[in-house]
């Protein structure tokens, strides 16, 4: 056991903690149940992020509230609707599942009702969020950027909104161009990849090969893969080797990386196809 000595000495080793943050997670909701109390604009902008992360949805809120957003979902079945204001017994028994609501978010222009849900849902132990009550709240909604399967969230914890609209613009607009796409590849060679070498102990040499695909070629090239060039590519798997993209260019049309001339000088890498 180190002496408090030996950890006097390495405390500049260490990061400095810095209170007041939030733990910014990646929270998994598919087909789990959001109870969202309210049908306003601030509600449908809840409701969107929800149903892009594969939520079921259940809107609480009299028709003479909802706005045109959140009419439009409802519509196209894409969220279910009671017509009433709030009840407790919702947080028991809710449509179109009768069971309790994994998550509920509450958007309504009643601050006194707004915190009895909010005192309700913790003696439930469901997590909530209170619109614009950063104290009533167990997660934030952070501005977030998209790009295909690329999240990006940007959060002042819950004292800024507006600027972390601004700052998550500023990144969006610095990324390359088709970086989603290029995740995309990336995203089908390890599912490719676990076919080939599908053995749990081959998972710390996956992980190290696809490290290595990442940092080897650029957005650019991720992009430009094609389905035959990430089986060719695979075929490099086994002597833990990642090619250049020339090469796999050279070996469309069924050709093996054997049937190729490679020169590797001082100049660089050239393929004679």
């Amino acid at each position: 056991m180190a002496s408090n000595s030996d950890n006097v000495g390495n405390v500049t080793k260490f990061p400095k903690v810095q209170g007041g943050g939030s733990l910014i997670l990646a929270w998994q909701i598919k087909n789990k149940h959001v109870l969202v109390v309210g049908g306003g604009e601030v509600a449908a902008g809840r409701i969107l992020n929800v149903l892009n992360a594969d939520a079921k949805v259940t809107v609480v809120s009299p028709s003479s509230g909802l706005n045109p957003e959140v009419r439009y979902r409802i519509t196209n079945q894409e969220i279910t609707h009671v017509d009433r204001v709030f009840q407790p017994s919702d947080l028991e028994t809710l449509p179109p599942s009768n069971g309790p609501p994994d998550m509920v978010l509450v958007a309504v222009d009643d601050p006194a009702a707004s915190t009895q849900i909010w005192k309700l849902c913790k003696e439930r132990r469901i997590p909530a969020n209170i619109a614009d009550v950063p104290p009533e709240c167990d997660f934030y909604f952070g501005s977030i950027h998209r790009d295909g399967p690329l999240q990006i969230m940007v959060s002042t914890n819950g004292k800024g909104p507006r600027l972390a609209a601004s700052i998550r613009k500023w990144i969006g607009n610095q990324l390359p161009t088709g970086v989603g796409d290029a995740i995309e590849r990336i995203g089908e060679l390890r599912a490719k990849l676990r076919k080939v070498a599908p053995n749990p102990e081959e998972g710390p040499k996956r992980m190290r090969w696809m490290i290595r695909v990442s940092d080897v070629y650029s957005w650019d090239e991720m992009c430009g893969l094609t389905g035959e060039d990430m089986d060719n590519l695979l075929t490099f798997y086994p002597s833990n080797e990642v090619p250049h993209l020339d090469l796999l260019k050279a070996m469309r049309g069924g050709k093996s990386a054997e049937d190729i001339d490679i020169f590797d000088g001082s100049f660089g890498f050239s393929v004679v196809a």
